[in-house]
């Protein structure tokens, strides 16, 4: 909605991939994919985040992530076909 930042994403290789976002942005993101957001050097980011399903939220960070039923099905969908942007 306003500001601006980094959103990295974690790639099958298991590297980060920094994506600049600003006003108007959209990321849309598969359940268990893991990513964080970064503050850029103006400091300032309002969003609104939207969630499929309940809980809306829950964070699962690493090694416990990796144990998540969501985690698993999406690493299941990466080994039938991992899009290019995600390699």
């Amino acid at each position: 909605m306003e500001g601006t930042g980094y959103f990295d994403v974690r790639s099958i290789n298991e590297e980060w991939i920094r994506i600049e976002v600003t006003r108007g942005d959209l990321v849309v993101l598969p359940a268990g994919a893991y990513h964080r957001f970064t503050m850029d050097t103006n400091n300032y980011v309002k969003v609104t985040r939207l969630f499929v399903g309940e809980p809306v939220w829950t964070p699962h960070n690493r090694p416990q992530g990796d144990e998540q039923m969501c985690r698993n099905v999406y690493l299941d969908s990466l080994q039938r076909g991992c899009p290019e942007q995600l390699k």
